[in-house]
């Protein structure tokens, strides 16, 4: 057994085992452990899935995270078509699909989508755009456990054939703020509403997936049914660049 464990603490060092994942005793811990990890990993790509009653949404991206923040881009069916997002510097941009390149000025190809923005775009889905695209970045998610979360139970586990780490969090709406989660709009009224996340990191502490249930919400709300988001990361450290479009080719929605 002793001979076993020398030789695996050598492989170790040539990266022949692999760690068992770190375990965290609170929420707060947990989510500065995650989001150091994160910014070390520096990139990955990510899938995200929304299912909220009827609406069923699928997204695919990759990102690039540091202490400065995330950029990221996407494509995602969230509208009802495919829509490609970027995300950089803080601005959202939304690529324009081909039926409605007559409602941009200059019908340029990208226009810039913001919450409080005046034009139609912005106005109909700006909020929960932005939130979208917020929500694939796990240090957003993460600064939510840290405000808002208790940890409520963690064991080890694999998730497709990964040793992972697997969290369960209580996360109390109410103090959030405006910072909430993708789906739900600003003046929801949530009272002392909480929501289950669940969260695996692996041995690096890097997130492999997050759940948020927001079920409680609709149930709260006289509701039925289930909201769920999904976010899934992989390919970490995998070379990506993400840069906003050319100013050039960035447009205003004038059309409805």
């Amino acid at each position: 057994m002793r001979r076993t464990a020398v030789a695996c603490a050598a492989l170790l060092v040539i990266g022949g085992c692999s760690a068992s994942p770190e375990r965290f005793s609170d929420a707060r811990a947990l989510a500065d452990a995650a989001v150091a990890a994160t910014n070390a990993g520096h990139s990955a790509k990510f899938t995200t899935d929304v299912a909220a009653g009827a609406l069923v949404s699928h997204g695919q991206g990759e990102a690039v995270f540091g202490p400065g923040g995330t950029a990221l881009q996407m494509t995602t069916d969230y509208v009802g078509e495919p829509l490609e997002l970027r995300l950089v510097a803080q601005t959202l941009y939304a690529k324009v699909p081909p039926s409605a390149l007559d409602q941009v000025t200059g019908r340029k190809p990208w226009v810039k989508v913001s919450p409080d923005g005046s034009d139609p775009f912005s106005q109909v889905l700006g909020g929960s755009l932005a939130q979208l695209a917020e929500q694939n970045d796990p240090a957003r998610t993460l600064e939510q456990v840290r405000t808002a979360g208790t940890l409520t139970s963690s064991d080890a586990t694999t998730l497709d054939g990964t040793d992972a780490a697997h969290y369960r969090v209580d996360v109390d709406l109410a103090h959030l703020g405006a910072e909430l989660p993708a789906g739900l709009p600003a003046d929801a009224q949530l009272g002392d509403t909480k929501v289950p996340l669940d969260l695996w990191l692996d041995g690096e502490n890097r997130p492999l997936q997050l759940v948020l249930d927001l079920s409680p919400v609709l149930r709260g709300a006289g509701g039925q049914g289930s909201a769920r988001i999904t976010a899934r990361y992989s390919a970490w450290g995998a070379p990506v660049n993400v840069t906003a479009p050319a100013a050039d080719q960035v447009g205003t929605l004038v059309g409805g």
